[in-house]
């Protein structure tokens, strides 16, 4: 089988050109090599065909696509952005760059597709209220987060609403710019299997981790950004009181989970895009992995700052049960293990 990763020299895209190369397929490469996504492209397993461009040029798409059989589409602008100004960097990259890739795949007749997609289309996570009914709260205000009231509250009662686990069937409420990308990207590639009977999976990837995570980047993820603190001889620096929940899954689950999906495509009905949550299923604070990369790393103890970003849900960790059901697929990478190996790769730069 021939396989296309777009965006596969960055984090995420080639532990999936890594496993697939393993398992025997044939894999294509489309990067733009892109300073701002990924200073430092990966080493590409030997093999690998590399063809450098933008997936937002039909031209390159079509000659990249030849003989493809399937897609995985790592390629995006991730992260939650400096301010409004990359609105329209993250638009272009990511809506623009899925909808051409769409197009030109409908040309080439391929018919099937996995889109790396983000628990950020869910906005806040789910909740229950005092009476175990699932809620959906507002946005938080400036207000409450300057008073230091980081809990999302009852629309109705205004007290404190518990966390629980979403689920792909939950509400999708994007609250930041690039999770209304992320979100446009499912749309547009619904709308791609609808009209061409092609099948897809969207995997709603949470909070992934591993060694060459992009680091010293205004886009970086946090366990990156409390890496690099740390390798300075630094604190981590932990917003709101580090009570934030969040589900760490490490880069070779994800990768795994991408190759699982494309195996399963078949056996999804035609014109179908079927989304799918990928996570470790532990729930982790902020706080307590800013405490344990500390430890692993021999650093001083994180500090609690108040801080936040206006754009940040408080809560989000999913259920996983869809993909372990209908992917053939589960976690293994323990995050102990993960994060002792997170940590050492960040204290030997």
């Amino acid at each position: 089988m021939t396989v296309l990763v777009t965006g596969g020299a960055g984090f995420i895209g080639a532990e999936v050109v890594r496993l697939a190369i393993e398992r025997g397929d044939a894999v294509r490469v489309l990067d733009s090599l892109r300073s701002d996504v990924h200073a430092t492209p990966a080493r590409l397993p030997d093999g690998v065909e590399l063809v450098r461009g933008d997936v937002r040029d039909p031209l390159v798409l079509d000659r990249t696509l030849d003989g493809v059989d399937v897609v995985f589409h790592e390629a995006a602008k991730v992260g939650l952005g400096v301010d409004l100004q990359d609105a329209p960097d993250y638009a272009a990259t990511n809506v623009h760059g899925t909808a051409e890739l769409v197009a030109a795949m409908a040309r080439a007749g391929i018919d099937r597709l996995v889109l790396a997609s983000s628990m950020v289309v869910y906005g806040e996570g789910a909740y229950l209220d005092a009476d175990g009914r699932r809620r959906r709260p507002a946005a938080r205000t400036t207000a409450d987060l300057d008073a230091g009231r980081f809990e999302p509250r009852d629309p109705e009662t205004g007290h404190p609403l518990a966390p629980d686990l979403v689920d792909e069937d939950d509400v999708l409420d994007p609250r930041n710019v690039y999770a209304l990308t992320k979100l446009a990207q499912e749309h547009l590639v619904a709308a791609w299997a609808r009209a061409t009977g092609g099948r897809a999976a969207l995997l709603r990837y949470h909070n992934v981790y591993g060694p060459r995570m992009p680091r010293d980047t205004p886009y970086a993820g946090v366990a990156a950004i409390f890496r690099s603190s740390l390798a300075r001889g630094e604190p981590p620096r932990v917003f709101e009181d580090g009570a934030q929940r969040r589900d760490f899954v490490h880069v070779t689950d994800v990768a795994a989970a991408n190759l699982a999906a494309a195996d399963a495509l078949h056996g999804l009905a035609a014109g179908t895009a079927r989304a799918f949550n990928v996570g470790s299923g532990v729930v982790t604070t902020v706080g307590e992995l800013a405490s344990g990369l500390a430890r692993a790393m021999g650093g001083p103890n994180p500090i609690v700052t108040g801080e936040y970003r206006l754009g940040d849900v408080r809560h989000i960790t999913a259920s996983s049960a869809r993909a372990r059901a209908e992917l053939d697929w589960a976690p293994r990478v323990d995050l102990s293990d993960g994060l002792a190996e997170f940590a050492a790769a960040g204290a030997s730069r």
